[in-house]
């Protein structure tokens, strides 16, 4: 025979699992799962749309996501695009900015931005000078060269060379702890 407290607690736990409150919780418990996983399914639809052009491809990690709970989005996680197709326009706009720039500042004079071409010596505007003509042949050279590439003449160092500093003995710092 079971003693009645035993009996009371048994009857207390099934009483409990088979009542209006049990259900209620369950099925509250059972929505709320339901909506984080269609929660997570609607993330990737739109994490993918940032990342991928390709329609398919979002579909494809769409169904992923809702096909595997919870798994089809850490699955979509480890292969989607690691940036944001914005950025990824953004930064190909950047570096079309920056090559003409750069295209432009060859043509341009630094100091007073007039048109110049890669054969002047000297800003026609300003009169800063451009590039150092080659002793032998008068062509222009670029500052970094060693050798006129028309002439095969050395170029000379044009004097802009930087004085040597010698460096100052380190001051030192004064403890403040006495």
């Amino acid at each position: 025979m079971i003693p009645l407290a035993a009996n009371t607690t048994f009857g207390g736990v099934h009483d409990f699992f088979h009542s209006g409150t049990w259900y209620l919780i369950r099925d509250i418990g059972v929505a709320f799962v339901i909506a984080l996983w269609v929660g997570v399914a609607y993330w990737v639809y739109k994490d993918a749309r940032r990342r991928i052009r390709d329609r398919w491809l979002i579909a494809l990690a769409v169904l992923l996501g809702l096909g595997l709970p919870f798994l089809g989005a850490f699955v979509y996680m480890l292969f989607r695009p690691p940036e944001y197709l914005e950025d990824v326009r953004e930064r190909e706009l950047e570096i079309r900015a920056m090559e003409e720039r750069l295209s432009l500042r060859n043509s341009q004079c630094p100091v007073c931005r007039a048109a110049i071409e890669p054969s002047f010596l000297v800003c026609p505007v300003c009169t800063t000078r451009l590039k150092q003509a080659c002793v032998q042949c008068n062509a222009p050279l670029e500052a970094l060269w060693q050798v006129c590439p028309y002439c095969e003449t050395p170029v000379e160092s044009t004097g802009l060379d930087l004085p040597l500093v010698e460096a100052r003995p380190r001051r030192r710092r004064r403890s403040t702890s006495k």
